[in-house]
């Protein structure tokens, strides 16, 4: 399998990816999707892998990695846009699988030197990432090293890692075994970047997770502009966010429909254990409401929590700005 050195990132894994779907039937491939999909999240054991044999890593990673990749590199983008000289030298990947994480960890930081382990309980899924990491342009990925291990009370992550990241992993795992996995993050790691589904529940978690990183002397870098308790009332909404994927042929014969994209939704955290974090504008927490004349902005301030914002016409520069402000954007843009 080979995919072009000189591509970025994002492009070299999409390769990398077609690649590996060659000489895989279709439908088989759509098929293991199906059944995977019904039982992989959050229904088996941590010592029961689903990912039994290639053919089934095969399609999953076809499947899942873009929208994994997609939302790390968002919530990595939030971190570096707070702590643009911030560059990790090393980094471990906690249930990395094929290792999604760790190719948006490569495209955050392109070009820069740095030491990468991925750790997981599926040997096949490790034996895949490290043959698709072969095909990156990365050198930090070619030189990975692909690691078994118990992700749960037992998890080691070397002292002084630069960066750990842990994505949608903490639903799999017990209570007990996701607070012992953030626990050793925190332990171990100078920054900790966790993501989850964009749902209540993987909201939930990353908030359990967002608290323990506190507790242990983290501050939060993203996307919350403060370390203070989340503003949300329990129960009556969640903080999730949105990265576009591009649709595979795979994507669209498992989903049906003909979109050339989805859009990912996910929870995210990213903390640091550092007291030089620059003092963070306010975020854009929902899609903004392009009205006649106006923009309605719903921000998660560092002063006075969730606050609705109206910009309009008589704002001038301010107004096109807000027009171009995305879901999950700082607010106001630097140098406004």
């Amino acid at each position: 399998m080979h995919a072009p050195h000189s591509l970025p990132t994002s492009d070299n894994l999409r390769a990398s990816l077609a690649a590996l779907l060659d000489g895989l039937p279709p439908r088989q491939a759509a098929q293991a999707v199906e059944r995977l999909i019904a039982n992989y999240r959050g229904r088996t054991p941590t010592h029961t892998p689903v990912l039994r044999d290639r053919s089934d890593v095969v399609a999953y990673a076809a499947y899942r990695m873009p929208a994994t990749f997609e939302a790390v590199r968002a919530a990595l983008e939030a971190f570096r846009e707070r702590m643009p000289e911030w560059v990790p030298a090393t980094h471990v990947d906690v249930g990395g699988g094929t290792g999604a994480a760790s190719w948006a960890v490569a495209a955050a930081w392109e070009g820069c030197e740095r030491r990468t382990t991925v750790l997981d309980w599926a040997e096949p899924a490790l034996a895949l990432g490290a043959e698709l990491a072969r095909s990156a342009g990365d050198a930090g990925l070619r030189g990975a090293e692909w690691r078994r291990q118990t992700i749960g009370g037992a998890l080691a992550i070397p002292d002084g890692t630069d960066l750990v990241t842990v994505s949608y992993v903490l639903g799999e795992l017990t209570e007990d075994a996701r607070r012992a996995v953030t626990d050793e993050a925190a332990r171990a790691a100078r920054a900790v970047v966790l993501i989850e589904p964009g749902t209540p529940e993987g909201y939930l978690r990353i908030i359990e997770a967002r608290d323990r990183l506190i507790a242990a002397g983290f501050r939060v870098v993203a996307p919350c502009p403060h370390s203070a308790a989340c503003p949300i009332e329990p129960g009556t909404d969640w903080c999730h966010f949105s990265a576009r994927v591009s649709r595979s042929s795979l994507h669209r014969q498992v989903k049906g429909g003909s979109l050339a994209y989805e859009d990912e939704k996910f929870s995210y955290v990213a903390a640091v254990r550092d007291d030089e974090v620059p003092a963070a504008p306010a975020r854009v927490v929902r899609k903004p409401q392009i009205r006649k004349g106006q923009v309605l902005l719903d921000l998660c301030t560092p002063e006075d929590g969730l606050v609705r914002e109206t910009v309009t016409k008589r704002h001038g520069p301010l107004y096109k700005a807000a027009r171009d402000t995305d879901w999950g954007d700082t607010w106001p843009p630097q140098g406004e």
